[in-house]
């Protein structure tokens, strides 16, 4: 399992992930999955996975040599497809394919594999957005009343986030936030784990303005989940018994 959040606000967009994959108690891996794409000036664009990492690493794999292709078109390559809409359609046709064809191969053992991203980005003129991607290749977007979208194990770091993220949220509390909700998720489930990845864009910067993994022995991201827990156990202790 993993964790992957993505924020649409009116500075800009943040996204982070966690890097845990794992396939039983004594099959722990560590595997990158927040990646990003950009032209500075003209487009820019992350994308986080969650799911089989089968699926996740023949989507990036399939999407980066698509780039890379010399006769790429708009049809063919996230770099040059004219909107972020074409974006997030592109992306989505390209999981539904490849999520087909491994199914066709799981079939015959009776396993399934399945995977989910979180798309966020900007072309030059256009506005930001941010989608999320669902295992059939559909996709439902951020907007104003909802905007942060999450994928894999998402319960445990939801409820800050529906109590503190709204669009007028500033960039530096927005990635407190989101640390926050990982440091959350953390505690509660094993099965997503570190380093973090966080990468930042700021509205019309059409490049990634700050990105960043962040290790286990961190002492800032430390310093904020002894604070946060801190915190909390101030504000239980003040509340008065019902």
């Amino acid at each position: 399992m993993t964790y992957c959040v993505g924020l649409l606000l009116d500075e800009g967009m943040v996204m982070l992930s966690d890097t845990r994959t794992n396939a039983g108690l004594d099959n722990i891996a560590t595997y990158r999955k927040l990646f990003t794409f950009e032209e500075p000036g003209e487009k820019v664009i992350m994308i986080a996975t969650a799911g089989s990492l089968s699926v996740t690493q023949t989507v990036l794999a399939r999407l980066t040599e698509a780039i890379d292709d010399p006769e790429a078109d708009e049809h063919t390559s996230i770099m040059k497809a004219p909107s972020m809409l074409a974006v997030a359609q592109l992306i989505g046709d390209t999981l539904a394919d490849v999520r087909q064809d491994v199914a066709q191969k799981l079939d015959r053992m009776n396993q399934s594999a399945s995977a989910s991203l979180l798309v966020a980005g900007q072309r030059k003129d256009g506005a930001m957005r941010l989608f999320l991607v669902y295992p059939e290749g559909n996709f439902i977007e951020a907007t104003p009343d909802t905007p942060y979208l999450q994928i894999g194990e998402h319960k445990y770091g939801k409820p800050i986030l529906d109590r503190v993220i709204r669009s007028e949220t500033r960039l530096e509390d927005a990635e407190k936030a989101v640390l926050l909700s990982m440091d959350s998720t953390l505690r509660s489930n094993l099965s997503v784990g570190m380093p973090l990845d966080l990468a930042v864009i700021e509205r019309d910067g059409l490049c990634i303005a700050r990105e960043r993994r962040i290790e286990a022995d961190d002492t800032a991201f430390q310093a904020l989940s002894r604070a946060w827990s801190d915190a909390l156990r101030d504000s239980f202790q003040k509340i008065e018994p019902i």
